[in-house]
Parts: structure tokens; C-alpha cells; sequence
């Protein structure tokens, strides 16, 4: 998705080696991470930082190998899902900071344009999660009723 409006060919990097049990140094306590998870996301944590804190501090690096389940999965069984989800509304907030940025740099034309390609992503996505279920059929990206939908 963000590699949409540019350039670039493919995708570049490393991919995670194929493992299909968790380490042995690795905390397995199913319901204790399950517990972190809830606790974490109850804290205000997005499911990616939910996912480096217990990576960095509590010696879980894939919570898919202990639980059989994503982070995000493991919110939805427990009924802690965001009315947005993670990427629309980041996508929403870096519209937002677009907004507030060319509200003082009106001659920006560059970070115009950026904004214009993030709102064009933002509608994009919304069809997709409209067409999955995730989204209201109705809903609808406003540019002046941002604010109110960005928690």
C-alpha cells in the first residue's frame, strides 16, 4: 500500500527465516502473553508497538508461534479492536499533520501534493475494509471531519 504512488519496483529487504516453534529462550505462557496483550492495549499501545514491546521486553519474539494467533486476533477474540484500523489511521493522522502543516505553509505545493496521495490511499483503503466488513458501507473520508475521527 504505501509503495502506491511512487516509483519503486517490488518490495526490498529481508523476509523472516521459516520457523515453525517458538525458541526455546522465548517466554510460551500462552495465557500470560495473552494477558500482556489485553494489558498493553488497554494502555493505549497500537497492535506493532504491542508487538516490539513484548519482542524487546518480555522475550517473545513472535506471538504467532506461542498463541497460533496475530496480535490483532488475539484483540478481536477479546472484543479490543480500534473503530478504525492500525493503518487507516495512521494514514489519517499523517493527513492531519499534513493539514496542519500547510495551514501555515500555504506555498508548500510539495506536501500539498503528498497530501492529496495520502487522502487518495485513505479512500482506497476504505473500500477495501467497506468491502471486508471492517468499515461502515456509509462511512466516508471528510477532510473537515478529520479531527473527529483520529483518536
Amino acid at each position: 500500500m504505501s509503495r502506491m504512488h511512487s516509483p519503486g519496483r517490488g518490495k526490498s529487504g529481508s523476509t523472516k527465516p521459516f520457523v515453525d516453534k517458538a525458541p526455546e529462550w522465548s517466554n510460551t505462557d500462552a495465557k500470560a502473553i495473552t494477558e500482556l496483550i489485553l494489558s498493553l492495549s488497554a494502555d493505549g499501545h497500537t497492535t506493532a508497538q504491542i508487538g516490539t514491546i513484548l519482542r524487546d521486553q518480555h522475550a517473545v519474539p513472535d506471538v504467532r508461534l506461542v498463541l497460533g494467533k496475530r496480535i490483532g486476533q488475539v484483540l478481536a477474540d477479546n472484543d479490543k479492536t480500534a473503530k478504525y484500523p492500525e493503518d487507516m489511521m495512521s494514514l489519517m493522522r499523517r493527513a492531519l499533520r499534513l493539514i496542519d502543516h500547510l495551514e501555515s505553509n500555504r506555498k508548500d505545493l510539495h506536501n500539498s501534493r503528498q497530501l492529496e496521495l495520502t487522502e487518495s490511499k485513505i479512500r482506497r483503503l476504505a473500500r477495501y475494509y467497506q468491502s471486508e466488513g471492517q468499515l461502515d458501507t456509509e462511512w466516508a473520508y471528510k477532510r473537515d471531519q478529520l479531527r473527529l475521527m483520529v483518536e
